[in-house]
């Protein structure tokens, strides 16, 4: 079951039998052909092809949306005037867009660039939106430009890609939470994951610091959950009276119409949006606004400093109902097959002192406040099944017992998503040691901005293999892919989101799309000084450490 509604979450095919070598290393090769991630097989051939004001855009009627989203990607810098058109052709001076049944993966494509024309194809729409992305990395850096350029030779060198992802859940997460960015910085970020090839963005929408999602059956939510009096200054101090705070009340959320708005241009872009509602823990928020909804009747406030908070849900009927609603609100804006719940970093102290949980555990026969929050999930999960749909949750979820058709995503290392995958889950693997771009890039701490600690170059998110040895065959198949987490207590502008995750962004997207065989540390270093360009082009804000040599 959960096979088939993994599939129907990503739309492709968990396996791909491509026999095909990857192209020779040459660095002529890297520097004419600097695609990330990299393809499974690229020939570089003689010559070049030069998209002109009369050159054409053909392609199935099915694909008219990658054909126009072809078009605006080279209108805005060239100051042509290109359209699709459906049909076909074998003219000279055309891109043809194709589908093409004989492509295996339903993520793969073909890129096949001569002096007379380009074609590319497409098992499915989205393979072909990835050939574009391959195209549109092979153009000059100038196609970035938000404004027409002049005097630029919009050149492709001749090229033969045969290509397709090894995982297929390849995402990037962004808590909003504790610090919320606006819809044009979110679809910059959705633009982002599109370039790299990734196909799922993880929206972490509520936090102890802020609810961020309108809730039309609970308005609470967003008129006291959604803003804070203040915020810690620095990492603070583990002693309360010694924490010092801005002063300045933070906050906001996004409506319903501008969440239907971020889903449908992610959609545009072949990307899932996974949106996470935190539960049992990080709920502080939620509380705020019903009091109702703690183990104390106490009336708290929106979370003003980082870190673990004791408040979390109880688990009585009102709070069942009450997450039942959201989640039906939820489901209904997004269409992702997986909901994330969240259960990570729910402390029991509550749970400990309250009679009616300690009633719970009798009556359900349950051992220890453990198995109630496995309990808590499962109440959950029974739920969004009823509706189709399937769980998603950090590894604390498999503590006191798994929910039957949950997805888990291991952070906390590797054991979560290893202990997981050997009982037949699917598992996302995200540990913070590979993938938490909230991490430090440079030991030189003094001279970075604030960050939550640790330390995470290029380098070592480029070595990171989902795949965990430790695992056989045929529970490697539960490993869905990798994801990046971008938690926000220290980034609160988009230059310091774009600064932490470019161009470490570009190591992920390579471990999540090419086989280890072909990877190959200095040849991506060699691709990325091409992307920098790219980068400098779009005015984005990242990172120089890998440019420079400096630790």
């Amino acid at each position: 079951m959960m096979k088939k509604i993994i599939i129907l979450l990503l739309g492709v095919v968990v396996s791909y039998s491509c026999s095909v070598k990857n192209q020779d290393n040459s660095k002529k090769d890297i520097n004419v052909y600097p695609v990330i991630p990299k393809p499974e097989k690229l020939t570089g051939m003689e010559g070049e092809f030069v998209i002109k004001s009369d050159t054409k855009i053909v392609g199935d009627a099915a694909l008219e949306q990658e054909g126009n989203y072809l078009a605006q990607l080279v209108n805005m810098p060239s100051g042509f005037t290109l359209a699709f058109k459906e049909g076909k052709s074998n003219e000279k001076n055309s891109i043809s867009l194709k589908l093409d049944d004989k492509i295996e993966n339903d993520e793969g494509y073909t890129l096949s660039v001569s002096q007379d024309k380009i074609v590319i194809a497409g098992k499915t729409a989205k393979g072909v939106f990835y050939g574009i992305q391959s195209l549109r990395q092979l153009l000059p850096p100038e196609l970035e430009s938000k404004k027409a350029i002049a005097d630029v030779e919009w050149k492709v060198p001749s090229v033969e890609i045969i290509d397709s992802p090894r995982y297929v859940y390849r995402g990037m997460h962004l808590d909003v939470g504790r610090h919320m960015f606006p819809v044009a910085t979110i679809k910059e970020f959705i633009d982002l994951i599109a370039m790299h090839k990734m196909n799922t963005f993880h929206w972490h929408l509520t936090e102890d610091q802020g609810w961020r999602i309108e809730i039309k059956k609970y308005p609470k939510l967003t008129e006291v959950g959604a803003f804070r009096k203040e915020t810690l200054i620095g990492h603070g101090a583990t002693k309360e009276e010694n924490r010092k705070f801005d002063g300045k009340p933070y906050g906001g959320f996004y409506t319903q119409e501008e969440v239907k708005d971020i889903v449908d241009y992610a959609a545009k872009r072949h990307i899932t949006v996974i949106p996470e509602i935190e539960m049992p823990g990080h709920s502080i928020a939620a509380i705020a606004a019903y009091p109702e909804l703690g183990n104390t009747g106490k009336q708290y406030e929106v979370g003003t400093r980082w870190g673990v908070y004791k408040e979390i849900y109880a688990p009585t009927e009102k709070t069942f109902d009450f997450l039942e609603d959201v989640l039906t609100e939820v489901m209904e804006l997004f269409p992702s097959q997986l909901i994330h719940i969240g259960g990570d970093e729910a402390p029991k102290d509550q749970w400990e002192q309250s009679k009616y949980a300690q009633e719970l555990i009798k009556k359900e026969g349950l051992k220890n406040e453990h198995e109630l929050q496995s309990y808590f999930i499962k109440r959950i999960e029974k739920f969004v099944n009823s509706k189709g749909r399937n769980i998603i949750g950090w590894d604390e979820i498999l503590e006191g017992g798994l929910a039957p058709n949950a997805a888990v995503m291991s952070w906390r290392g590797t054991e979560g998503g290893i202990e997981a995958a050997k009982q037949k889950h699917y598992v996302v693997m995200t540990p913070g040691h590979s993938c938490y771009f909230d991490h430090y890039q440079s030991k030189d701490t003094k001279n970075e901005p604030l960050a939550i600690g640790g330390y995470l170059p290029v380098k070592k998110v480029y070595s990171y293999d989902p795949t965990p040895k430790e695992l056989s065959k045929e529970e490697q198949k539960y490993i869905l892919g990798a994801q990046a987490n971008v938690w926000t207590e220290y980034i609160g502008t988009p230059d310091y989101l774009e600064y932490m995750i470019l161009p470490r962004m570009d190591a992920m997207a390579e471990v999540v799309w090419t086989k280890p065989e072909h990877k190959n540390w200095n040849d991506f270093k060699e691709r990325l000084n091409p992307m920098a360009k790219r980068y400098d082009v779009m005015g984005l804000n990242y990172a120089k450490h890998v440019f420079t040599g400096k630790k």
